[in-house]
């Protein structure tokens, strides 16, 4: 595929670097080479599942102006608003707000709720294979600008890494995200260095893989008692165990930051994308004002699993690595 404006390419590109590809045109039309909607979304699940980003120059579903314009009045410097703004669907309520009894909370939380399902409802349509095989996970609103924000290691955003969520443990299912940049005159800016195809042996290698739960019934029983008072990643598995430490170990490794390869793109005003965060290392440079939507893919939904994260370190592990 040509190289788009959105991004730049090092003259030789090494292995497991991911590729832009272009699912409409700037009218909307399709650019899929797919002959009917089955096919059109096997291949886009497809293009994912390599670690490739999917993007639309348009948004490609309403939001209306009106909408758009509340979000960017809510300005960085209003202490209400925290890094994220977090709309949970499964209980129609917001987080990341010092008061959430406002009128303004209550117009956020109705803009979030519409973008969710929004997102949804064209994905359904687009991503056959994956219909109904997903969790519908946090909707997000980040209203702070992303250079030169200041965090502590582990929650900085301008470092390549896996996305893990430690409280929301997967169990080898897969991490796909939807984001739309509604700022109207400034690029969101990543950079991202190769998958988890190339990366993962490395760091299981690094790392260390956990081994198989059977192999220890003291720990066993401690995680059913965790589990029986509902404790916090109770549920975690091995595979999740692995994938937190491989986020923390990435963007503790300075040698790694520093020499990784790195690809640079830049997804200007209304531009929306999508990628599955779990095997695409990616980094937020700049922007402000970004919409997010996350999905929670069943790993048997995929159309090749033998790419998914998972997949990959039971290889080497030899067990399986989920609960």
């Amino acid at each position: 595929m040509c190289a788009s404006p959105m991004q730049s390419i090092p003259q030789q590109q090494p292995t497991g670097m991911s590729q832009l590809v272009k699912v409409q045109d700037d009218a909307g039309a399709s650019l899929v080479p797919a002959s009917d909607p089955a096919e059109s979304g096997r291949w886009l699940c497809s293009q994912l599942e390599a670690g490739n980003i999917l993007v639309f120059p348009k948004t490609p579903f309403s939001f209306p102006q009106s909408d758009r314009e509340f979000l960017l009045g809510q300005k960085q410097t209003n202490s209400a608003f925290h890094k994220n703004v977090a709309y949970r669907p499964a209980e129609d309520r917001i987080t990341g707000l010092d008061k959430t009894d406002t009128p303004e909370a209550a117009r956020l939380r109705a803009i979030l709720s519409g973008y969710s399902q929004n997102v949804t409802q064209f994905l359904e349509n687009l991503l056959s294979p994956y219909a109904g095989k997903w969790k519908l996970d946090f909707a997000s609103f980040r209203p702070l600008e992303e250079r030169g924000r200041t965090a502590r290691l582990h929650a900085r955003n301008d470092l390549p890494h896996f996305d893990s969520f430690p409280t929301r443990p997967t169990n080898g299912d897969r991490i796909l995200r939807f984001f739309t940049n509604i700022n109207p005159a400034q690029s969101r800016v990543w950079v991202t260095s190769q998958t988890f195809e190339t990366l993962g042996p490395h760091f299981a290698k690094s790392i260390g893989l956990p081994g198989p739960r059977s192999a220890n019934p003291l720990a066993n029983s401690l995680r059913g008692l965790a589990k029986a008072i509902k404790l916090p990643g109770a549920n975690r598995s091995p595979y999740d165990q692995f994938m937190h430490k491989c986020h923390n170990a990435m963007k503790e490794d300075s040698a790694f930051q520093q020499t990784c390869p790195k690809q640079r793109w830049e997804f200007p005003p209304d531009a929306n994308w999508m990628v599955f965060t779990d095997c695409v290392s990616h980094a937020v440079l700049g922007g402000q004002y970004a919409l997010e939507q996350t999905f929670l893919v069943s790993r048997k939904a995929m159309v090749e699993a033998q790419r998914s994260p998972i997949a990959v370190l039971e290889r080497i592990a030899g067990y399986p690595l989920s609960n």
